[in-house]
């Protein structure tokens, strides 16, 4: 099968990206449409890199099981208004199988997840802001910042804080900015920015506290687990590890 040319891909993408922008601009229309836009450059790009250099079926299954726990990890709290543990899963997928690695896992997650929580306008940034959760973790553990094996208390509360502080002040914020445009199809005001941002505060906290949790108590047990995985069929140890860089 051949593969795709991540040049041109990326070109034409970013070629749409420049001209919808363009004649946005010309035409005052809202911002929501070119944002979005460059939201999915991102993501699309971010996927060719990640089939330009190819991964073994055995990987590409672990990471489809990995994508189903936090679609499930997603559903699961459903009746809990923004308490989700899936930021959770999907730092701890990063820091399993490497940074690009988690940001499929995330981005995969959160379309798959959208088929029961409905998809809309909101589905392309929630695929980047929870892809970036795997890949900021992917790649604190690909350059040894993160342990891939056991984390001892003290680096399971350092790490807890870390990821809750990453949905809070990134991801969580990354999400408001999708609102922001949603309903910036007239003028845009300053004070109405501020608004959609405050409101954010309470879920975006929400989420942040269920992802300290899970990483607090869930790394053991998921570690462990993808320690015997690796141990026993040879999958994980990051992007780099599997690409032949290290």
């Amino acid at each position: 099968m051949a593969r795709l040319n991540p040049a041109l891909l990326n070109g034409t993408l970013l070629l749409l990206a420049v001209l919808t922008v363009a004649l946005c601009a010309f035409a005052h229309a809202s911002y929501y449409l070119p944002a979005t836009l460059l939201v999915v450059y991102a993501v699309v790009g971010a996927f060719a890199g990640f089939e330009r250099n190819g991964t073994s079926a055995r990987r590409m299954t672990l990471m489809a099981a990995l994508c189903a726990l936090a679609v499930i990890s997603r559903v699961i709290f459903a009746p809990v208004p923004f308490f989700k543990p899936i930021a959770g899963i999907v730092m701890l997928s990063g820091v399993a199988l490497g940074a690009r690695s988690g940001f499929l896992v995330g981005s995969v997650a959160m379309l798959a997840s959208n088929v029961l929580f409905g998809q809309g306008p909101w589905t392309p940034w929630q695929m980047l802001a929870f892809g970036l959760d795997g890949l900021v973790f992917g790649a604190l553990a690909d350059r040894g910042l993160l342990a891939r094996s056991r984390w001892e208390p003290t680096m399971r509360a350092l790490a807890g804080l870390f990821g809750a502080a990453l949905v809070l002040l990134v991801s969580g914020p990354l999400l408001d900015t999708c609102s922001v445009l949603v309903f910036s199809t007239g003028a845009f005001t300053v004070e109405g920015a501020v608004a959609i941002y405050l409101a954010g505060l309470v879920p975006n906290a929400l989420l942040s506290i269920a992802t300290f949790l899970t990483l607090f108590f869930l790394a053991p047990p998921f570690l462990a687990m993808m320690a015997r995985v690796e141990s026993k069929y040879g999958i994980g140890g990051g992007d780099a590890l599997q690409s032949g860089r290290i």
